[in-house]
């Protein structure tokens, strides 16, 4: 009679090890699929950040080169204005250049 039960204990152990190695299969396929879904959703996220970023750093962009032409079409209008002052201010900065740069001899 122990032969029999020590047979269905080993049945017992045997099914309950398939059903084991079942659960721990589909426990890593639902770990798997979260994971997965967790990274795609990271991805979008980041996608999305470097798009916001992108835009911002080209208004940035646009905002300096409309401040950029407004002062240079501001600096026209003053050498239009008054020639003289933008000549002698200008020989005057070429001149401190000159002797910035020039050698020591």
């Amino acid at each position: 009679m122990t032969d029999k039960s020590d047979d269905g204990a080993a049945v017992d152990i045997a099914t309950d090890l398939v059903n084991l190695r079942a659960d721990i299969a589909s426990l890593s396929e639902a770990i798997a699929g979260l994971l997965s879904g967790r990274a795609d959703a990271a991805g979008a996220a980041v996608k999305g950040a470097l798009g916001d970023a992108r835009d911002q750093l080209s208004q940035a962009a646009s905002h300096a080169q409309d401040g950029a032409l407004g002062a240079a079409a501001d600096f026209e209008r003053r050498i239009e204005r008054d020639p003289l002052t933008a000549g002698l201010v200008a020989a005057g900065i070429g001149m401190a250049i000159g002797m910035m740069t020039k050698s020591r001899r």
